[in-house]
């Protein structure tokens, strides 16, 4: 019996492997320090993810910015040994990997490569 038929709360790990890349890519934010919380609220058609956005101390955006890589018509793919800077480590390359999806940090970790979601920083 899933967790929502049983009205207990859903803990977000558990979530994402329903809700598939998405949310894994909320919740690489969410470690980075990207974002303050995201959460999935259910709808009658459609599940929508919620991303509450980090802000610093004098109200300016944690997220300078986000640039899409990896697209339909041009995949982008980075190999094991030479992982993706983000300007000179600032930043955070996520990645698609056959281990989920990862930071480039965690990927050069791992010793694998992947295709390469985005860039954020």
């Amino acid at each position: 019996m899933a967790a929502q038929e049983r009205g207990d709360d859903v803990w977000l790990p558990q979530v994402a492997d329903d809700h598939g890349p998405v949310v894994e890519i909320a919740r690489i934010l969410h470690e980075e320090g990207y974002i303050d919380a995201f959460a999935v609220s259910k709808g009658d058609v459609h599940d929508t993810l919620v991303v509450t956005l980090r802000y610093g101390p004098s109200r300016e955006r944690v997220i300078s910015g986000l640039k899409r890589v990896s697209r339909p018509g041009r995949r982008v793919y980075a190999k094991k040994d030479r992982p993706h800077r983000v300007l000179g480590g600032m930043g955070v390359a996520i990645l698609s990997t056959s281990r989920g999806v990862v930071t480039g940090r965690q990927a050069q970790e791992q010793g694998v490569g992947g295709e390469v979601v985005c860039y954020v920083w």
